[in-house]
This record gives structure tokens, sequence and C-alpha cells, in this order.
């Protein structure tokens, strides 16, 4: 049964090992969480230039809405404050700078009743990270950047922690979705066609556990957790930060959560950068996840920018 920690004071060493038991961790806002959440409201706030974000689905056309996210999630992702912070979270949080690598944060946001559910503002399925490629030595961390609902927010599915699921992360190859999944994105706007790994048996989705923390809060937790985006009926768009990490010594020892039902080609590991001085992975480590038959596209995500 999974276990959800609460403000927990746990070393990095035995929050890593709890979570890639299948435990989850939740935190309330901190200064430094705060300082990231501020920087992505200045940013967002400023592309949608007067208009509320929060209810801007109310007052434009869907297409204007991706016009505006369109450039404002790139643009948040590779801003080089947009890093410091997160660097800062990390050392908030007792992480070795110098053997967690983290990759860069994305920017989420997910609009109320079906206004935009594909793209730039895709709600993911149920769905295990691993299945997209991710070493299942990676983490995740998730902060709401306004405060949310539980009908806005993300549902985990414990059950299928150690329970494997039917599905198409055997089709997926993480560099053909580099060189044309993520920069497709903005061309899907009523419905999304791109090609992902998803459940290919009916799932139980009760039980589900849903973390509400107010913005500026954190769910930490690993890849391999089963999670989905819940339907948004709150009237408001959420909007979201999230990213991930992996720590030296999993990926060294290929160490983490179990795989039960993971199959993908390809790695993410090239997306992760040190956090004390933003150098690479040492590839021959990255090699070891690697299938070079699988190099048919672009082996780290370029934004045409």
């Amino acid at each position: 049964m999974n276990t959800a920690y609460l403000d927990s004071s746990a070393s990095d060493n035995d929050r890593r090992r709890q979570l890639f038991d299948g435990q989850i961790f939740v935190f309330g806002p901190r200064p430094s969480s705060l300082a990231l959440v501020d920087h992505a409201r200045a940013m967002i706030e400023d592309a949608f230039d007067g208009v509320d974000p929060l209810v801007a689905q109310y007052h434009m056309p869907v297409e204007r809405y991706v016009e505006i996210c369109q450039p404002l999630k790139p643009a948040f992702i590779h801003n080089d404050t947009t890093k410091k912070l997160v660097r800062a979270v990390l050392e908030d949080f007792g992480c070795d700078l110098e053997r967690t690598y983290q990759d860069v944060p994305r920017l989420r946001m997910v609009t109320s009743d079906g206004y935009l559910t594909s793209g730039v503002g895709y709600a993911h399925h149920p769905h295990r990270d691993t299945w997209y490629s991710a070493p299942l030595c990676q983490l995740n961390w998730w902060l709401p950047i306004y405060d949310i609902d539980s009908e806005s927010s993300m549902a985990f599915h414990p059950a299928y922690w150690s329970k494997p699921v039917k599905n198409g992360s055997s089709e997926f190859n993480y560099y053909e979705w580099n060189s044309t999944g993520r920069k497709d994105a903005a061309k899907h706007i009523t419905s999304d066609s791109r090609k992902q790994p998803k459940p290919e048996e009916p799932m139980e989705l009760e039980p589900q556990i849903r973390f509400v923390p107010p913005a500026g809060g954190i769910v930490l937790f690993a890849a391999a957790h089963m999670h989905s985006t819940v339907p948004n009926t709150t009237g408001r768009t959420r909007y979201s930060i999230d990213f991930r990490t992996v720590h030296l010594d999993e990926v060294e020892t290929m160490g983490g959560a179990p795989n039960v039902d993971s199959e993908p080609k390809g790695t993410s590991l090239r997306d992760f950068k040190r956090a004390s001085d933003l150098a690479d992975l040492p590839e021959e480590l990255v090699a070891r996840y690697d299938d070079e038959e699988a190099r048919s596209g672009e082996l780290v995500f370029r934004p045409d920018s």
C-alpha cells in the first residue's frame, strides 16, 4: 500500500529509497518554491496582457489561447532564471547538487470543461512516465502555480504500482517523439492525433488519490507511478510546473523503481543536466540505457526557436 508523507524531514537518500518503493511525498510551500511560482506567474500574466489567465478561455477563441501559450511554454522552460530557481528548490530539499541531475521544467495548463484538451493543453490519460522512455530512477516534482481544487488536480492510481497494464509503450520511440510529437504540439487544437503510449485494456481508476496543495506546494513521486490528469470542471484553468530529477547513484547502478510494464525505445537521460553547473550526464552511462537501433529521430529535443 502506498503511503503519503507530509512535510517529511527525511534525507534525500532516505526519501529516494521510499519513493522507489511507491511512497509519495507532499510538501507545503517554501520560499524557494514560492519564488519559482512567482516567476511563472509573472511570465503567464505578462503573456495574457491584462486578461486573467485563470478565466482567459471565456474571453477568447481557443485558437487565440493556443497562440499565447505556444511561445509561453518554451519561453518559461528555457529561461535562465527558471533553471536557477529550480536549482534553488533542489538545494532547499537537501539534494546533492553535484550528483543530482535535473531536466528542464515544464509549464502546463489544463483548461476547464473541455475548452482545450490537446496539444499545448493536453490532458493526460492514465500513464506512467516510464512508458515515455523515462528512466526507472526518475523522480517527478509537481507544483501548482495558483491554488487548485480536487476537480483540477492530478490523480494517482496506487493499485497499479505493482500491477502491469497492457499498453502501447513498446511502440513508443523517444527520439521520434522529439522530432515530431513535441514539435507538433501546437498544431493539435480540437483533437490530438500524436502517437502516445496509452492503456490498451480497461482500467479500474478507483481507488484514486488526489493531492491539493496550495500554490507553491510540491507533490514528489516516482516516474513509475500510474497517474492521470483530473478532468477540470472548476471553471478555472489549472497552471502547474513539473520537473524531473535523477541521482547519479541510481543512474550508475541502473536502480530505481520496479519495471512492471514499460517497454519504450530510447531514453530521456540526455535531457538531464547536473544541478550544480548544467553539465551533461556522462555519455557512457547514458549508453547503457540506449538502443542504437532506436536512433531514428532527435536524441535531444531542440525547440525551433
